[in-house]
C-alpha cells in the first residue's frame, strides 16, 4: 500500500514546490517594481512645495513685492513649469536611451546582480534630490544631473523583472496573472505619494531620502532570495505556447515553425535543448507584433507619466487643493490603474486578443479625459469617479502591453524556444515607450502656460494615435476570431450531421 501511495505523494510534494517558488517570485518581483516606481514618484508631489504662491504668508525679509519668496530656487522664477519640465526629461531621456542598452545587459549578466546594482544606485540618486534640501542647493544643474543618472540606474528593473516572471510562467494565463502582478506600477506610485506626503509641507527632503532607503534595502533583499530560473532550484519550466487560438500577431513564417515543431519530434527535441544565444537588437525588432506594439505604448506612456508627474500640480491649480491633499487624491489615478490593468489582463486571456483590448480602451479613454478635465473638478465626488475611470483606461493599456504582451513576444514561436529575447523584447518596447514617457511631462511643461485646456487635448490626441498603430493587429485578431468560429461551427455541422 505504501508503494502504491509514494508515487502519489512524491507529485503533490513536487507541484507545491512549484507553485511555492511561483508564488515567491511573484511576490518578490512585485516588491522589486513597486520600489522603483515608489521612488520615482516624489517629484510630482514635491512640485507644488518647490513653487508656491505665498500670499497670505508672513515674510521674514519683509519684501512686500514678493509672491514667491518661500519658494525653492531656482523654482521660485516664472518659467517654474519649464525648469521642473526640464528636471522631469533629465529622468526620463535617460531612462528612454538607457532602456535600449540595459535589455542587451539584462540578457547577458546575472538578474539578481544586475538588480541589486540597480537598486541600489536609484537609491542613492533618490537620496541625493533629497539631501538638496538639507546641504541647502539652489542650482539647477545639480538637479538635473541627479535627475539623469537615477535614469539610468532605474533601466536596470524593467527588464529584469519581466524576464523573470516570463520565465517562471506560461502563457495560458500570463494576462491575468500579470495583471495582477502589474498593479506594483500603481501601487508603488500610491505609496511613493503617501510617504512623500508626511513630508512634503515640513521637510520636503525626507520625502525623497526614505524611498531611497526602501529601494535599497529591497535591492539587498532581492539578492539574496530571487531565483532567475525554474531549472535553478529544479523546478519544472512553464509551457510558453498552449494557447488554443494561434498568436495572433504572428507572420506566416512562424506558422511553418509552428507546423514543424507543434509534434514532438525528435529534431525539434534536439534543437529544443541546445541552449540558445541572446538575440540581437534587429532580430528582437523582426519579431511580430514588436514595432506595432512599441509605438503604441510610446503615445499610451506619454499619456500616463503626464498623470505621473503633473496631476498633483494640476490639482493644485485647478481644484486649489494643498500639496498634501493633491498628492493624496492623485492615488485615485493609481487606483484605477490596478482594475484597469487586471481587467485588460482577463478580458485579453479570455479573447486572446491584446490588441484589440488596448485599442477598446484607449478609444474610451479619450472622450473620458475630455469629460474629467470639464466636471471633474466640479466636486469632490465626480473628481474620485472620474480619476479612477482615467487611471483605469489609460493605465490599463499600458500595463498589458508591458508585461503580458512583452512576455509573449518575447517568448514567440518564431523564436523556436529561445527565451533569451524576452529582455530585449521588454527593454525595446519600453524604451520606446519612454521616449512618450519623456515627451509627455515636456510638453505638459510647455503648454500648460497656455492652459490646462491644451494639455488635455494633446493627451487625447496620444491615446487616438496609441490606437491607431495597432490596427493592422486589431484586423488580424479580429480575422483570427473568425476563423477560429468557422471553424467550431464546422466542427458542429459534423457532429449534428455525420456522414
Amino acid at each position: 500500500m505504501r508503494s502504491s501511495l509514494a508515487p502519489g505523494i512524491w507529485l503533490l510534494r513536487y507541484f507545491s514546490r512549484d507553485s511555492w517558488y511561483r508564488g515567491l517570485i511573484l511576490l518578490l518581483t512585485f516588491l522589486i517594481y513597486t520600489c522603483y516606481h515608489l521612488s520615482r514618484k516624489p517629484i510630482s508631489v514635491v512640485k507644488s512645495q518647490l513653487h508656491r504662491n505665498c500670499t497670505g504668508l508672513e515674510n521674514p525679509n519683509n519684501n512686500s513685492n514678493s509672491t514667491t519668496w518661500c519658494s525653492w530656487a531656482p523654482f521660485d522664477q516664472e518659467n517654474y513649469k519649464e525648469l521642473l519640465g526640464g528636471v522631469d526629461d533629465a529622468f526620463l531621456i535617460a531612462y528612454a536611451v538607457g532602456m535600449f542598452i540595459s535589455g542587451i545587459f539584462g540578457e547577458r549578466l546575472s538578474i539578481r546582480y544586475y538588480l541589486f546594482a540597480g537598486m541600489l544606485l536609484s537609491g542613492i540618486f533618490t537620496a541625493l534630490f533629497g539631501l538638496g534640501y538639507y546641504w541647502n542647493i539652489h542650482q539647477l544643474w545639480y538637479y538635473v544631473l541627479v535627475q539623469l543618472f537615477n535614469g539610468l540606474a532605474q533601466t536596470t528593473g524593467w527588464p529584469s523583472v519581466v524576464t523573470c516572471v516570463g520565465n517562471w510562467f506560461g502563457k495560458g494565463r500570463r494576462g491575468f496573472i500579470m495583471g495582477i502582478w502589474n498593479s506594483h506600477t500603481s501601487v508603488g506610485n500610491i505609496l511613493g505619494s503617501l510617504i512623500a506626503g508626511i513630508w512634503v509641507d515640513s521637510a520636503w527632503g525626507l520625502s525623497f531620502i526614505v524611498p531611497g532607503i526602501i529601494i535599497a534595502v529591497t535591492g539587498v533583499i532581492s539578492f539574496f532570495f530571487l531565483v532567475e530560473n525554474p531549472e535553478d532550484v529544479d523546478c519544472a519550466p512553464p509551457q510558453h505556447h498552449n494557447a488554443p487560438v494561434e498568436d495572433l500577431a504572428t507572420s506566416v513564417d512562424s506558422h511553418c515553425v509552428e507546423r514543424d515543431c507543434g509534434t514532438e519530434s525528435a529534431g525539434c527535441s534536439k534543437e529544443s535543448n541546445e541552449k540558445p544565444g541572446a538575440i540581437s537588437f534587429l532580430g528582437a525588432l523582426k519579431i511580430p507584433g514588436v514595432v506595432e506594439f512599441s509605438l503604441c505604448l510610446l503615445f499610451a506612456k506619454l499619456v500616463s507619466y503626464t498623470f505621473l508627474f503633473w496631476l498633483p500640480l494640476y490639482i493644485v491649480n485647478v481644484a486649489h487643493f494643498g500639496p498634501k491633499e493633491a498628492g493624496d487624491l492623485s492615488t485615485l489615478f493609481d487606483v484605477g490603474g490596478i482594475i484597469g490593468g487586471i481587467l485588460a489582463g482577463i478580458i485579453s486571456d479570455y479573447t486572446n486578443g491584446r490588441a484589440t483590448t488596448c485599442c477598446v480602451m484607449l478609444i474610451v479613454a479619450a472622450p473620458m479625459l475630455f469629460l474629467y478635465n470639464s466636471v471633474g473638478q466640479n466636486g469632490i465626488g465626480s473628481s474620485v469617479v472620474m480619476l479612477i475611470i482615467c487611471g483605469a483606461l489609460v493605465n490599463g493599456p499600458y500595463a498589458l502591453i508591458t508585461t503580458a504582451v512583452s512576455a509573449d513576444l518575447g517568448t514567440h514561436k518564431s523564436l523556436r524556444g529561445n527565451a533569451k529575447a524576452l529582455s530585449t523584447v521588454a527593454a525595446i518596447i519600453d524604451g520606446t515607450g519612454s521616449i512618450g514617457a519623456a515627451l509627455g511631462p515636456l510638453l505638459a511643461g510647455l503648454i500648460s502656460p497656455t492652459g490646462w485646456n491644451n494639455v488635455f487635448y494633446m493627451l487625447i490626441s496620444a491615446d487616438i494615435l496609441a490606437c491607431l498603430f495597432l490596427s493592422r493587429l486589431v484586423y488580424k485578431e479580429i480575422q483570427a476570431w473568425r476563423r477560429s468560429e468557422n471553424r467550431n461551427r464546422g466542427s458542429c455541422l459534423a457532429l449534428t450531421h455525420p456522414r
